[in-house]
């Protein structure tokens, strides 16, 4: 069922929440098993060394395209609350400032990283003989960034109009035609790593024609010429709340860096390929929880705009429930089927060998994370900007970036996997923390309890 922009302040909060984080997690679902595939035919018809150069350029094409990630979220925010206020224009103007502010931002950084390409590379963990496969790998994906920039911001417009469904197909566009393209370019015409990259190069434009299509033919936002115009208190606006998650993003990259640099210092080339298993696994087992974050944002946003703070609370609570359910059992697969898992990207015994536990220890406080991610995402989707970067840099800057650093000094490798639950802990109850001073002190216009 479609959602217009309006029935985000008037249908149950159930029903809505499961039309919108439905969709939201299938896209995720999807993206995810697109990297997942990717990683698994690199694996399989390269060598776990090509995983090793992947697990070192996703993190710096992702930092760049996460700008558009970030303009999205910010201005989605912006946008959801404007128009839970009645206020199209701003909702408009908002809109087009974020294609310009992406459009910029990304081709600007492009350049950065084409002219320093080595030493980004060599910063990210490109050692040894992991160098050469990750720049065959890094050129032709960083030129198709601004692609994939401007569809991570468009996607997260198409949410924040209440249009899940289409949200959901722009994620799956690319998953597709990567898959196809990586059959075509590596099985069959043999062009290994760099046919990896030219795969997933055509997939961001695809999905980038898709979003297109969408916001000329489908979209509530019929943008002019003059919504383009930069408006300087919008863009500020949009800054302030954008910089919650491209810091999240930045700080994810210095933490690769971190990870990378101290698994080849322990453990050479093989350590960084269980890393990139279990960062797939990661962006991948999580997808259900994560969708319902997507949801939950365009929801709590127009709610909170509208002053309809009861909603805002109640969306907050089932949000919390799903996502812990949906949590634990994932925790549950993990745990059980940690080996089978690990055989399916590589045929390496000694990666076999070492990445199953190693999994089960970085996934061991999932159960929790769920008041982590809804408390974050709250104070985002109500414009509270400040609270969100804190609770959303907890886990990986306050947390995770000091005890990777200090832990493998005295337990090795080990050090680098008890760090994630241990992180997961401790941002989860700073988080609660807040969240539950936030619902007892603002939105107390209910019966219902938070945590």
């Amino acid at each position: 069922m479609a959602v217009t922009a309006e029935e985000l302040g008037t249908l149950d909060i159930k029903k809505l929440l499961i039309n919108q984080a439905v969709p939201a997690s299938i896209g995720i679902l999807f993206m995810s098993v697109n990297v997942l595939i990717d990683t698994i035919f690199v694996g399989q018809w390269i060598g776990s060394i090509a995983i090793a150069a992947l697990t070192v350029v996703l993190p710096i094409t992702f930092l760049i395209s996460s700008l558009g990630m970030a303009i999205g979220v910010g201005g989605g925010s912006v946008l959801s609350r404007a128009l839970g206020a009645n206020n199209r224009e701003k909702a408009l103007s908002t809109f087009g400032n974020q294609i310009m502010m992406t459009l910029l931002l990304a081709v600007f950084f492009v350049l950065v990283g084409l002219f320093f390409s080595d030493k980004m590379l060599l910063l990210f963990g490109a050692k040894g003989a992991i160098m050469v496969p990750a720049k065959e790998f890094f050129i032709p994906i960083i030129i198709s960034v601004p692609f994939l920039a401007l569809c991570m911001m468009g996607n997260n417009i198409i949410r924040a109009e209440g249009k899940a469904k289409f949200a959901m197909i722009a994620m799956i566009v690319p998953a597709f035609f990567n898959i196809i393209f990586d059959i075509i370019f590596i099985k069959y015409m043999n062009l290994g790593i760099f046919g990896a990259a030219l795969a997933t190069a055509i997939s961001y434009f695809m999905c980038f024609l898709f979003v297109l299509w969408f916001f000329i033919f489908r979209s509530e936002l019929n943008l002019k010429i003059h919504h383009f115009e930069f408006n300087f208190p919008i863009i500020k606006e949009i800054t302030k709340l954008s910089i919650v998650t491209f810091s999240r993003q930045g700080v994810v990259s210095i933490l690769a860096i971190i990870i990378n640099h101290n698994l080849y210092a322990h453990g050479g080339e093989n350590a960084i390929v269980v890393y990139g298993i279990i960062s797939r696994m990661l962006m991948f087992a999580l997808f259900p929880i994560l969708g319902i974050t997507q949801g939950f944002l365009p929801i709590a946003g127009f709610n909170y705009g509208a002053g309809n703070y009861e909603r805002v609370n109640k969306s907050v609570t089932i949000s919390i429930k799903y996502a812990a359910i949906l949590a634990t059992l994932t925790f549950i697969v993990i745990f059980v089927f940690a080996k089978p898992i690990v055989t399916i990207f590589t045929t390496n015994p000694k990666v076999i060998a070492d990445t199953p536990e190693a999994l089960r220890w970085v996934f061991a406080a999932s159960p929790i994370i769920a008041i982590q991610l809804i408390g974050a995402a709250y104070f985002q989707a109500a414009g509270k900007a400040k609270k969100a970067l804190l609770l959303t840099l907890s886990k990986q800057g306050f947390f995770l970036i000091p005890l990777v650093l200090i832990l493998p000094n005295f337990m090795g490798i080990f050090g680098v996997w008890i760090s994630f639950p241990i992180a997961d802990v401790l941002s989860t109850i700073l988080t609660g923390f807040f969240l539950k001073k936030e619902m007892n002190s603002h939105l107390i216009n209910t019966n219902d309890g938070i945590l």
